[in-house]
């Protein structure tokens, strides 16, 4: 039983309604030394992102007992037309004509098969953008990703709106020259969320295929210094991908300093100040009066 990467899905809806999946038999053995037809191989088909995981058992014989193995496998799949096999058909047994002998040249005697391989598995789908968009809840991210792509995620003013994650397609150019980035909202994320809290954990996972992160701050003050409470967030989301994966910290990252339109001036120049002196780059954006959103397409293309 094989596992293939098919460009044309998109989901694991099909895992939803059919728990159960079997390669077919082999046929019995014939007259005349004959061997029984091998089965067909059984190819799972799944979208590119999905994850396996689960633990084979294995029909083995052990001084002269049969005996279950058990194995813990994972597989990984994400490149088109990318196979894989699960789990071996058991082997044939043998027929009569094995069990010959000087003094008995017709026996009445056959061996049977082995069982084939039995994998219980989880299928997990993990989401293939090439831009991350990250950050606490209620900083702007599914209004930034529907300025810059035609995605239409829910929207409204209160924390973890976004359930899901919402893919989007944004493009640059026209006709030829037209380029495309995938990108996905993953839902807020907050103190904790590496180890459960909140909605993270179940949501972390799926920046580790990211090629950038944008680290979505907003610049709503809540009558602390700006600087301040802005640094504090950066921080908090940075510390929770870190101890859920480390490598998450050393991907490209583009941080965006996103409802301007609701700070001054001062408040802009002293967040992005601030920044710069401890070494990171700012991009001020609003995604509510599109300031700085074109500039920040362009980037992002050169990032990826």
């Amino acid at each position: 039983m094989y596992v293939e990467v098919d460009t044309d899905l998109n989901t694991l809806a099909e895992f939803r309604y059919k728990k159960k999946f079997e390669a077919e038999n082999g046929g019995r053995g014939m007259g005349k030394k004959r061997s029984g037809k091998k089965g067909e191989d059984l190819v799972i088909r799944v979208p590119g992102g999905t994850v396996i995981s689960g633990e084979i058992k294995r029909e083995v014989e052990e001084d002269d007992k049969k005996v279950v193995k058990i194995e813990e496998k994972k597989w990984d799949l994400s490149e088109a037309g990318e196979r894989v096999l699960l789990v071996k058909g058991g082997k044939g047994g043998r027929g009569n004509w094995h069990f010959r002998s000087a003094t008995n040249q017709a026996p009445q005697e056959s061996e049977r098969g082995t069982k084939g391989e039995v994998l219980e598995a989880q299928f997990e789908l993990k989401l293939l953008a090439q831009v991350g968009l990250v950050g606490l809840p209620n900083v702007g991210k599914s209004t930034l990703l529907s300025v810059l792509t035609k995605a239409r995620p829910k929207i409204a003013d209160y924390p973890f709106t976004t359930l899901e994650p919402n893919l989007g397609v944004m493009e640059v150019g026209k006709g030829k020259r037209r380029e495309t980035v995938v990108m996905a909202d993953i839902p807020g994320l907050i103190e904790g969320a590496s180890k459960g809290k909140g909605l993270g954990h179940m949501f972390l996972r799926h920046v580790e295929r990211t090629k950038v992160l944008v680290h979505v701050l907003s610049g709503e003050s809540k009558g602390e210094r700006v600087f301040g409470q802005v640094w504090k967030n950066y921080e908090t989301v940075r510390k929770e991908m870190g101890e859920h994966v480390k490598e998450l910290l050393e991907k490209q990252e583009l941080v965006v300093l996103n409802k301007t339109d609701l700070m001054s001036e001062k408040e802009i120049s002293e967040v992005v100040a601030g920044f710069e002196k401890k070494g990171v780059r700012v991009w001020p954006v609003s995604a509510g009066n599109l300031e700085g959103v074109e500039e920040l397409k362009k980037k992002l293309l050169e990032m990826v």
